[in-house]
């Protein structure tokens, strides 16, 4: 069988794994070599001259991921520089790109100085719609669902009116995960993710990464992080290589455990604005229906207020309060406090992978002390 034909949880077991040889370990440990032995006379011959464009390790997570995402993968030390490299790298003085104004707030808040202060025109626009019209736009990025507010675009329509038009479209793909949903399937020519989230899943990695089958984009980013050396430490790939084989078990639990938390508390007449795409009653239901393989564990909601949001927060024994998600713990946070244009009240809850009747008791104590 090819690496395709198989279900998910065989492939992140076997993501980017190198030929098997008698004695070999499964997975080599990590290589911290900066300079390599060269040859005297010709320089480089092999894969490796230098640590920051060259490492093995770095290499085979980056096989990994590409085999989950189907595209060529290169990764950053974060998803902030992977995609601060994605813009820098495809944009210049003069271009447009469209952004989702309900999307991570330290893209929009790098766009709103770096990007303009170097000539490039902003166009906000929300995941759900409406678009603009992309006559005359370099880049449309899209977050699909859309961190912190869980809003879905369909990612095929948006290529097709972005390509009809002469505009490149890279999709942040961090909520999702690879196995949620192939933007690069689906037509986008680029995809981009932090995988210090739901990817790599223990809360003690930070990573990014950029995926596309264009060979000329592929290069320019490629070119970027040689320039700027953004590449993540060879413990930390292998790390992250070694998190990804359990991708389909965290994942199908922390989907599992959202769809008991959404049901929960759509039943509290104290809880407003939930927010969870596996939920028949949401708006993003048909299309991600459609479009993901499967929901991520992240659902969001509202509180009312900051106080609230505190009580429930310190009353809560599973929930850590925490600014990141896709963790084997639950997490929560007020995401009003860190820039998000959200209301005071509003949570984004990142379902861990607990026994879920544990974790239904321990919200709804929580919430009733809060």
């Amino acid at each position: 069988m090819s690496e395709l034909s198989y279900s998910d949880g065989t492939r992140v077991v076997h993501a980017g794994l190198p030929e098997a040889e008698p004695g070999d370990p499964f997975l080599p440990g990590p290589v911290f070599a900066a300079p390599y032995h060269l040859d005297p006379e010709q320089g480089q011959v092999g894969d490796n001259g230098y640590g920051r464009p060259d490492n093995p390790t770095r290499r085979l997570l980056e096989s990994a991921i590409g085999q989950l995402e189907g595209g060529r993968t290169l990764t950053f030390a974060s998803g902030q520089a992977a995609i601060t490299a994605l813009l820098l790298s495809v944009l210049r003085s003069g271009d447009t790109v469209v952004l989702p104004s309900d999307g991570y707030f330290t893209v929009r808040s790098f766009a709103e100085s770096t990007l303009r202060d170097l000539g490039v025109t902003t166009v906000p626009a929300p995941t759900a719609g409406p678009f603009p019209d992309f006559t005359g736009v370099r880049l449309v990025l899209l977050e699909t669902p859309a961190n912190p507010g869980l809003d879905v675009c369909d990612i095929a329509e948006v290529a097709a009116a972005a390509h009809a038009a002469g505009a490149l479209v890279a999709v942040d793909n961090t909520t999702a995960t690879p196995l949620g949903q192939n933007p690069l399937a689906l037509g986008a020519d680029l995809v981009v993710a932090s995988g210090t989230k739901a990817l790599t899943g223990h809360s003690d990695v930070l990573l990014g990464y950029v995926a596309t089958n264009d060979p000329a984009l592929f290069d320019k980013v490629e070119t970027w992080r040689k320039h700027t050396g953004a590449v993540p430490g060879a413990f930390d790939a292998w790390l992250a290589h070694r998190s990804i084989a359990t991708l389909d078990l965290r994942l199908a639990r922390q989907s599992q455990n959202a769809a008991a938390v959404a049901a929960l508390l759509s039943g509290r007449a104290d809880v407003t604005g939930l927010r969870w795409p596996g939920l028949n009653s949401d708006p993003s239901y048909a299309v991600a229906s459609r479009q993901m393989r499967r929901i991520p564990g992240v659902v969001s909601f509202d509180l009312g207020d900051a106080q609230r949001v505190a009580r429930f927060l310190t009353a809560a024994e599973l929930v850590f309060a925490a600014t990141s998600f896709g963790g084997v713990h639950t997490t929560a946070d007020r995401r009003a406090q860190w820039g998000d244009d959200t209301s005071p009240g509003f949570i984004r809850l990142s379902c861990g992978i607990e026994d879920t009747v544990d974790l239904l008791a321990d919200l709804t104590a929580a919430l009733d002390e809060a």
